[in-house]
């Protein structure tokens, strides 16, 4: 952990990023293009040495990749420190930082940018009996998981959505041993995107044995079992990808949320009635679903945001546009919705993936 220097007390405009994810990071690199003003520090706060690309996490998961393909360094940069550590708290009111090993730290401008963690729906068994991918640790201990099972084991997914797809696929890959299952309480896997979407998905997991069971109600979760209603189904490992929700840090805030519990912000990512204070990611309600491509979006127009407030203007913020969504089948086949309606399937798609990939991996927007 890096100590703070003395000078960090004195500085006049201490502008503190909770969080070195896509969203956090961004927004350091977008504030790093140009000089700081005078008595500015700039610092970054994360559990982790580097960012870990956590839209990568199913491969890393089903062992088809390893942790260091999916690391980005932190900015080199003299303007920027970096502090390892547990955030525990935000105190709004004192604007101060409190962590878990009992360290506090104050600012001047926060950025929250702590990213989500699973949903477990208030299931019982559910997060002690289950594995997870949303964090770079947990998702290693899903890779030892998954690949202490058995030949022929059965390896279980909760939630048919992009991230249940994206490992079931990638695990497919990894273990032709395995008997996998996907489980989903909709009608169908992928049931937010388009019907001719879902069927090319479908036929590839029949294709590639790779069991479908829809409208599952997961009642509870026991050693080696998720039940379906009172319907037991036997899972030597269980991977939950069945809904995330903000930080805990984010959760505790009192401050006004949505139904999803993300925080409510003003025209510029602001808290209302704390405006030194952004949200950017997983855990600002925003007008589309969670995703690294709008965590980025959302980091440059933070940093657009700083900066005119630093020139002593009005900042000016364009509609955020997102470009689609893109998926993975394997390393050979994917799938994606570009824009509204253009629907892409097979090796295009996971070409496209890994273009995205390629650049994230250099800070490329």
């Amino acid at each position: 952990m890096i100590r703070l220097r003395k000078e960090w007390l004195a500085v006049s405009n201490k502008i503190v990023i909770l969080g070195g994810g896509y969203g956090g990071l961004t927004v350091a690199h977008e504030l790093l293009e140009k000089e700081l003003p005078r008595g500015t520090e700039l610092m970054l706060i994360d559990r982790m040495p580097f960012q870990g690309l956590k839209t990568e996490y199913y491969a890393l998961a089903s062992g088809t990749i390893s942790d260091i393909d999916i690391r980005v360094g932190y900015p080199d940069d003299e303007r920027l420190r970096v502090k390892y550590g547990d955030v525990a708290d935000v105190e709004l009111e004192r604007k101060l930082i409190h962590f878990a090993d009992g360290e506090q730290l104050e600012y001047d401008k926060l950025i929250i940018a702590l990213g989500c963690t699973d949903k477990y729906h208030n299931i019982p068994g559910a997060e002690q009996y289950s594995c997870s991918i949303q964090s770079f640790s947990s998702t290693r201990q899903t890779y030892y998981k998954v690949s202490d099972v058995r030949p022929y084991g059965h390896v279980t997914i909760v939630g048919g959505g992009l991230s249940g797809v994206e490992m079931a696929s990638e695990l497919r890959e990894s273990r032709g041993d395995l008997n996998i299952c996907i489980l989903d309480r909709g009608p169908s896997i992928l049931s937010a995107f388009p019907e001719k979407l879902q069927r090319f998905v479908r036929e590839w997991f029949g294709e590639h044995h790779i069991k479908m069971l829809s409208h599952v109600s997961v009642s509870r979760l026991e050693p080696g079992i998720v039940y379906n209603q009172e319907v037991p189904i036997h899972s030597d490992a269980t991977i939950w990808t069945a809904g995330i929700q903000p930080s805990p840090v984010v959760q505790r805030l009192n401050v006004p949320k949505d139904p999803q519990g993300r925080v409510l912000l003003n025209d510029y990512y602001q808290i209302p009635g704390y405006t030194e204070v952004f949200v950017v990611g997983d855990c600002a309600s925003l007008k589309f679903s969670p995703s690294a491509q709008a965590a980025q979006a959302q980091g440059k127009q933070v940093a657009d945001v700083l900066k005119a407030e630093w020139r002593g203007e009005k900042p000016r913020l364009e509609s955020i546009k997102l470009r689609g969504v893109l998926g993975s089948l394997g390393k050979k086949s994917g799938f994606g919705v570009m824009g509204k309606k253009t629907v892409l399937m097979g090796k295009v798609p996971r070409a496209l993936k890994s273009g995205v990939l390629w650049k994230s991996k250099r800070h490329f927007g």
